[in-house]
This record gives structure tokens, C-alpha cells and sequence, in this order.
């Protein structure tokens, strides 16, 4: 399949959409980042209804610069359904998404539009994600997940996280994290965006499976490292968190695994993701 073309000029600006929920202790630094960030043109901020003061930091924000805009829904639409809506605003021909707990340096999306240039056949593009202590965000680097063999571990994802190349600046993976994603806009708009049946959570794997489906690689930048303060906003609601972390877990399972297992199976691995989700949520109960 041939590569989406970025022979136009211009062809290195990027809009950004960021998806904020009760976001407001780490999306001020994460948008003033963005708007010094290099060839970034547009920043979009979807706002779900949060409570915390997240839209009031946009609104000063954008006062004093126009690449900044915010969106406010009236409700949580979900993480996949706000970024449609924040890319329909945009018309450069690069977009990213960017969690608001995610601080790039100045220079990281522009090297990231830099490596899909010269890489054909390049179609999302992720980067290392390191937590504030310097640890290294496993998710950077994901295999496909299979449900059936998830519940078989006991949840044990060891295996899901590949590891560094380190011989490769440009590494090739089944998935990225969705704290940031870029990709060609052409190519998000020819794959209808984000699957909005996902509340949260999985709808990246998602993307990054129809995206190589569609004839093209996802790759991990592993010269480019960001800082992600990760679960700020899934810190207020945990155990709403875990119920579409496990219902998007069933969707995936549905629309890519399903077929390959046998029918007799499909409602015991229902029963057993559930099972887990239980015992996912007495463990909060404890810990809290």
C-alpha cells in the first residue's frame, strides 16, 4: 500500500489534540510545552467535564496565544470520542495526541514528523515514556495482547512489554502508549479515528492494530524521551477506571481475537475477565 503524501508544503505542521479530565495539577506545564514545542501550529484542548479548574488554566492560556483553543463537553465523552472531536478542528497535516500529564521537550514532535519523513511506509509513532524518577514506561513498547492468555497468567503482562532496541533509533512494535501518538492526519481521517466504543483504555491498542492492518508500521522513537506523570486523572475514579479498562479488554478481544478462539471459549473468558475485574477492585478496597 502507498504511503499517504506529504508532498504539499508545509508539510512538517502539526496540530495537537489534548484530552483533559480533571487534569488541572499537570496541564498547565503540558500546554505550555506544547505551544514552545517547534512546528506545532494548533493545540486543541477537549475538556470532559472536569471540575478542577482544567478549563479555567486553557481559557487564560489561549487568551494570550490563538494556537490554543478548548473544547468543553457537557459530559465524559471518553478518551477516543474527544480525540475525534479535538481533530476535526484541526487541518494540519500532522496530528498527535497528548495526554496532559505528558511533558515533551521542545523539540520532540518535530523530530518525531522527521523520522516518519524518512522513514516509507512509517504510519504512528510513539516515544519512550519515562515516569518523573526516571523510570522507563514499560507500555512504550507493547505486543498485541491476547485476552485468553492475559486471564491464563492471571493478568500477568510481563510478556507484553518488548524492550528497548537499542541498535535501532526506529523501532518497530505492535503498539505504543496512547499518552502520545502522532501520525499523518490523512491517514487518521482514512481510518475513521478512534474507536468510540471504547470508554478508555485499549481504544491505542486499537488504533495502532488497524493502523498495521492498513499497510503501515508503528514504530517507538527510542532517541526521544518524555516525561509521563502517569494516572492523574484516573486517580479520582478507580474503580470506574478498572470497569472500561476490562469492557475495553471484551471489545478488543471481539473485534481481533474472537475469531481465532473456539466458540465454546468465548463465554468462560467473559466470565473470567469479569472474575479478575472483582478481584481488581477488592484490591483497591485494600490499598486505599
Amino acid at each position: 500500500m502507498e504511503s499517504p503524501s506529504f508532498s504539499r508544503a508545509g508539510t512538517r505542521a502539526i496540530g495537537v489534540v489534548v484530552v483533559s479530565y480533571h487534569s488541572a495539577s499537570t496541564l498547565q506545564e503540558c500546554l505550555r510545552r506544547l505551544l514552545a514545542a517547534r512546528d506545532v501550529e494548533r493545540v486543541v484542548v477537549v475538556d470532559n467535564a472536569s471540575s478542577d479548574g482544567s478549563c479555567a488554566i486553557v481559557e487564560r492560556m489561549a487568551a494570550a496565544d490563538p494556537r490554543l483553543s478548548l473544547v468543553r463537553n457537557g459530559e465524559n465523552r471518553g478518551f477516543g470520542a474527544a480525540c475525534n472531536q479535538g481533530a476535526t478542528a484541526l487541518s494540519q497535516p500532522w496530528v498527535a495526541f497528548v495526554n496532559p500529564d505528558a511533558y515533551v521537550e521542545s523539540d520532540t514532535l518535530s523530530r518525531l514528523v522527521g523520522h516518519a519523513l524518512a522513514r516509507p511506509g512509517a504510519g504512528l509513532l510513539g516515544v519512550e515514556l519515562a515516569g518523573e524518577d526516571g523510570a522507563v514506561d514499560p507500555a512504550s513498547r507493547r505486543a498485541d495482547p491476547s485476552l485468553r492468555d492475559l486471564l491464563l497468567r492471571l493478568g500477568d503482562r510481563g510478556d507484553l512489554y518488548l524492550g528497548r532496541d537499542p541498535g535501532k533509533s526506529l523501532q518497530p512494535v505492535d503498539a505504543v502508549s496512547g499518552a502520545l501518538m502522532l501520525l499523518p492526519s490523512v491517514l487518521f481521517v482514512r481510518l475513521n479515528g478512534f474507536d468510540e466504543g471504547y470508554r478508555l483504555h485499549a481504544e491505542d491498542l486499537d488504533l495502532c492494530r488497524r493502523v498495521r492492518q492498513a499497510g503501515y508500521e508503528v514504530l517507538v522513537a527510542n532517541d526521544l524521551r518524555v516525561t509521563h506523570v502517569r494516572g492523574v486523572s484516573s486517580r479520582r475514579r478507580p474503580f470506574f477506571v478498572e470497569f472500561h479498562k476490562h469492557r475495553g479488554m471484551w471489545r478488543y478481544f471481539r473485534r481481533f481475537e474472537a475469531a481465532s478462539v473456539p466458540t465454546w471459549q468465548h463465554p468462560l473468558i467473559w466470565l473470567a475477565l469479569w472474575a479478575h475485574f472483582l478481584v481488581a477492585v477488592v484490591r483497591r478496597l485494600v490499598v486505599r
